[in-house]
């Protein structure tokens, strides 16, 4: 069982606004968005280009790609890697995807 010590202090982090598909949410400055999607309930961050199916966090570590979304116009940015921000503007990905177009990809 863990301590308190191991875990963050809440209090000392700044709380931000930011939105989701222009609804307006709460988080901390610096988490992941995708950590801040889910604290307000989100799990669903996009559809799958292929199926259609709902997709969220999947690894959280960067590596799957399920949790991409447009972020501040730049789109297929992996949520759980970029931190949140004051204002910060996240939408759901569009499913018409077109191969190369997902960031960081050869």
């Amino acid at each position: 069982m863990l301590s308190n010590s191991y875990r963050l202090d809440q209090t000392e982090q700044k709380t931000i606004e930011f939105y989701f598909n222009h609804e307006k949410l709460i988080g901390y400055d610096g988490e992941p968005i995708a950590a801040s999607l889910l604290a307000n309930g989100i799990k669903t961050i996009r559809t799958c280009e292929i199926t259609g199916e709902n997709r969220g966090i999947f690894c959280g570590i960067g590596h799957c790609y399920e949790c991409r979304a447009e972020v501040d116009g730049v789109p297929n940015v992996r949520t759980c890697l970029t931190p949140n921000r004051e204002g910060i503007e996240v939408f759901s990905s569009n499913p018409s995807l077109n191969k190369g177009e997902l960031e960081n990809e050869s």
